[in-house]
């Protein structure tokens, strides 16, 4: 009897207690798809831009400097037709002169100055992909989830939004399945003035950036 009625208050007391009948576990959910499909990016001169010795005395003191325009030759080659989008990784994050996904980091100065920035864009007009008689471009700002309306424009590619490829303008569905595609990219590239760099000895222009493909 000492004994059941023992129990019983126990029993009274976890009801009592907050919380006590929460539940102390949580599950984990690892999903995802590994693909046969693969893709190979590739870009001209071992995807090197070089701007050679630039003297401080053409660039300007009190305005930011645009250098003349660069341009690599960008291919993607799969081992068959693929759903992808394009995004681009600063390997000198928080260097650039403006903080915008879309500008990327020059490094630093001597003196810890920010250099400067650069941008590498699209043009869809001087995009081929497989057999297509026209190439679009389409972005997405959520991570693949919705795409904005195809078109022609060039775009600067960003460190957050995907960039893809369709033959249709004016959709919105996204990007469609392409096995090989080449681009003209050009590269912009922008100096800090050089009253806000350390010009008494010389400064090495340094960004460096990884062009990742996504599979959607």
């Amino acid at each position: 009897m000492t004994q059941h009625l023992a129990a019983l208050w126990a029993t009274l007391v976890l009801i009592n207690i907050p919380g006590a009948l929460a539940a102390s576990t949580v599950d984990l959910t690892v999903r995802g798809q590994i693909t046969p499909i693969a893709c190979t990016p590739g870009l001209s001169n071992n995807g090197l831009v070089d701007y050679g010795k630039i003297s401080y005395k053409d660039l300007s003191a009190d305005k930011r400097t645009q250098l003349r325009d660069k341009y690599l030759d960008f291919t993607l080659q799969c081992n068959g037709p693929a759903r992808f989008a394009l995004i681009m990784r600063d390997n000198r994050d928080g260097s650039a002169i403006v903080n915008s996904e879309i500008y990327y980091g020059l490094n630093h100065d001597n003196s810890g100055n920010k250099i400067g920035l650069y941008s590498l864009n699209f043009d869809p007009t001087q995009t081929v992909a497989d057999d297509l008689a026209q190439v679009f471009r389409t972005d997405s700002t959520t991570g693949g989830q919705a795409w904005s309306t195809s078109n022609s424009r060039p775009i600067p590619i960003g460190a957050r939004s995907y960039l893809g490829f369709t033959d249709v303008s004016g959709s919105s569905a996204g990007p469609i399945a392409i096995q090989n595609l080449s681009s003209r990219v050009t590269i912009e590239t922008v100096i800090s003035p050089t009253s806000e760099l350390d010009v008494s000895a010389e400064i090495q222009l340094d960004g460096s950036a990884t062009l990742d493909v996504l599979y959607l």
